[in-house]
């Protein structure tokens, strides 16, 4: 079977769409994991390339971290940097703040697909969550929209608490 050849500037521009969605999106973790093979591959490939480490934008509990900055044609990008790679690669300082990547008008859609064709990733489908929860809490609407008669909604929104977000940031991996 021949192997389908893939341009440096379409899996840039694939990643690319794929990182700006998984900034936003409630369950990021395959976008990511996409991304994160998606480059490795590519840097094993010669498509792209490490530069250096440089200081995070936001980091984690207001401590300084350091990503991987790897370059693809036009395209700049971001990983969390390895023990090995905080010892072996030059530190680059802040990020330019004046850079930005290309415009790109590519759909999630085909930005996953083209980036799982070329890394042959598939979403895990365990991930995916029920279309009835039954699990939620007192004063939940039954399946019908109609309220459980044993269950009692609590009095004010003081009592209800936050549910966790489980929103994940590409530096959380």
């Amino acid at each position: 079977m021949a192997e389908k050849l893939f341009d440096r500037e379409q899996l840039a521009s694939a990643v690319y769409i794929t990182n700006k969605h998984a900034k936003t999106a409630p369950d990021n973790d395959f976008l990511y994991k996409l991304k994160k093979e998606t480059l490795e591959k590519m840097i094993q490939g010669g498509l792209a390339k490490k530069v250096g480490l440089q200081f995070v934008r936001n980091p984690k509990f207001s401590q300084r971290q350091s990503a991987v900055l790897i370059t693809c044609g036009e395209f700049h990008f971001h990983l969390p940097a390895s023990r090995e790679e905080l010892k072996t690669l030059p530190h680059l300082g802040e990020p330019d703040p004046e850079y930005r990547n290309p415009k790109v008008r590519l759909g999630l859609k085909a930005a996953k697909q083209i980036l799982q064709d070329y890394t042959g990733l598939k979403p895990d489908d365990t991930a995916k969550t029920p279309s009835v929860r039954p699990d939620l809490g007192p004063g939940s609407l039954s399946r019908y929209g109609k309220q459980d008669p044993g269950k009692q909604s609590p009095a004010g929104r003081r009592k209800q608490k936050p549910s966790p977000s489980s929103h994940r940031s590409w530096f959380d991996q």
